[in-house]
C-alpha cells in the first residue's frame, strides 16, 4: 500500500484544513465535557502552584471516573508506569537495573483505547438503529393540500434528536370527502440524545392516538399534558410544543404555544406576527391550563415554526444566532418556496456556526399559503 492510498483511506479523503476543523470542534466539545467537572477560579489565598495542582486532579478524576473500574485501574496502571524514571541501585556485588517502563504504559494504554473504540462502535451501531426507527416516527415528506406548500427538516446535535414534528389530517372524511383539519406540531423536549428520544417518541405515540379523538385543540393539548406529566416522575423532563389546527379552505390557524419559541407568520405585505397564547411547557403541572389563538392565513403568508436550536445556534465566539438573523433572512425570502426557505435557513445557520459544535437539535417547519396563480400550476 503507497503512502497515498494509506493517508486517503484514513482520511477518509478529507481536505487537510476541514479534518483540523473537524478535530477543533471535537475537541471544543470533549473539553467542556471534561471541564464543567472543574473549578477553574482561583480560590481566595491559593497560590498559583496550589491551584494548578488542583486542576490537574479535577481533570484526571473527571477522566477516570467516567470509565469502568477496571478499565480505571489500568488507566492508572498507565499514568504509573509513564512517569516511572527507571531504577539504577547498586550496593556492593549486588545490582538492580529497572529501565524506564514508558513502553508499557504506551501499550497498557493502546489497549484500553482498544477497549473503548469497541465499546464507542457497538454503541453507534445501536444509536443507528435508534436514529431509523425514530425516523419512521416522523414524516418523510409533507401532505398534499391545494393550495398550500410545506416542508419541514430536522439536524439532531447527536445521533438521535429529542425535537418531533409532524404534520397530518385529523379525523379525515371518507374517500372523496373533505380531507380534515390539517395538525402542525414541533415540540423540543428538554434535554437531548437517548433520554429526550425516548420521551419523543411516547409523546408522538400518545399526540397521534389523542388527536384521533373528538376534541378541541385546547382540550387535546390538555390531555396531551396529562400524560407528560404522568411520565416526568423525576421532574425534571418536560416538553416545549406549538400545536397547530388549520382549516385549509378558510386558512383559519387555531393554536396553543406551550411554553416554546414563538412561531413567526410573515405575511405577503412583509408584516411579522407571533404566536404567543398557550400556556405552560408540557409535564409541569398536571392542572396546567392552556389557552388557544386564532389567526387567517391569506395568500402568500409564511408560517415559521421552529426550535431553540435555531435561534441559540452559537459560533466560536459563543455569540447566539438569534432571531433577528433569522428574520431578516425570512424577509429576505420573499418568492422562495418552503423548500428553499429551509434550505436558505440552514446555510444561513451553518455559515454563522463555523467550525463550532452543535449543541442543541435543530427543527423547522415552514408553511406557505400560495398564490392563486402558483396554487393553479
Amino acid at each position: 500500500m503507497s503512502v497515498q492510498s494509506f493517508w486517503r483511506r484514513i482520511s477518509d479523503g478529507v481536505e487537510i484544513h476541514q479534518l483540523w476543523a473537524q478535530f477543533h470542534s471535537e475537541a471544543r466539545a470533549s473539553y467542556g465535557l471534561y471541564s464543567e467537572e472543574v473549578q477553574w477560579n482561583q480560590q481566595d489565598g491559593e497560590s498559583g502552584g496550589r491551584r494548578l495542582w488542583r486542576v490537574i486532579k479535577g481533570l484526571f478524576w473527571a477522566m477516570a471516573l467516567k470509565l469502568s473500574a477496571a478499565r480505571r485501574v489500568l488507566f492508572v496502571f498507565a499514568i504509573l508506569l509513564l512517569i516511572f524514571p527507571g531504577i539504577h541501585f547498586q550496593a556492593g556485588e549486588v545490582q538492580i537495573d529497572m529501565p524506564n517502563l514508558a513502553v508499557f504504559s504506551s501499550m497498557a494504554m493502546l489497549v484500553l483505547l482498544a477497549l473503548e473504540l469497541a465499546d464507542r462502535v457497538a454503541m453507534k451501531r445501536d444509536l443507528e438503529i435508534a436514529r431509523e426507527i425514530q425516523s419512521w416516527l416522523m414524516p418523510a415528506s409533507a401532505p398534499h393540500v391545494p393550495g398550500l406548500d410545506i416542508a419541514f427538516t430536522t439536524r439532531p446535535a447527536n445521533m438521535i434528536a429529542g425535537d418531533y414534528y409532524d404534520a397530518f389530517f385529523r379525523n379525515p372524511e371518507p374517500a372523496g370527502g373533505a380531507p380534515g383539519n390539517l395538525l402542525l406540531v414541533v415540540a423540543d423536549v428538554a434535554g437531548k440524545s437517548v433520554p429526550a428520544a425516548l420521551l419523543m417518541a411516547t409523546l408522538q405515540a400518545s399526540l397521534r392516538t389523542l388527536a384521533a379523538l373528538p376534541s378541541t385543540l385546547v382540550e387535546l393539548t390538555g390531555r396531551l399534558n396529562q400524560y407528560a406529566c404522568a411520565q416526568n416522575t423525576g421532574g425534571g423532563r418536560f416538553t416545549t410544543a406549538f400545536l397547530a389546527e388549520l382549516e385549509p379552505a378558510t386558512g383559519r390557524l387555531t393554536y396553543v404555544n406551550a411554553g416554546h419559541n414563538w412561531p413567526v407568520v410573515k405575511r405577503a405585505s412583509g408584516a411579522i406576527e407571533r404566536l404567543k397564547a398557550g400556556g405552560l411547557p408540557l409535564g409541569i403541572l398536571r392542572s396546567a391550563q392552556y389557552e388557544s389563538g386564532q389567526t387567517v392565513l391569506s395568500q402568500g403568508d409564511l408560517l415559521l415554526i421552529f426550535t431553540d436550536g435555531l435561534v441559540e445556534a452559537e459560533n466560536e465566539q459563543e455569540q447566539e444566532y438569534g432571531e433577528e438573523r433569522m428574520l431578516a433572512r425570512v424577509q429576505n425570502l420573499a418568492d422562495a418556496n418552503a423548500d428553499e426557505i429551509l434550505r436558505a435557513l440552514t446555510q444561513s445557520v451553518d455559515a454563522f456556526a463555523g467550525t463550532a459544535p452543535q449543541h442543541d437539535d435543530i427543527t423547522c417547519l415552514v408553511l406557505r399559503t400560495l398564490k392563486a396563480k402558483a396554487a393553479a400550476l
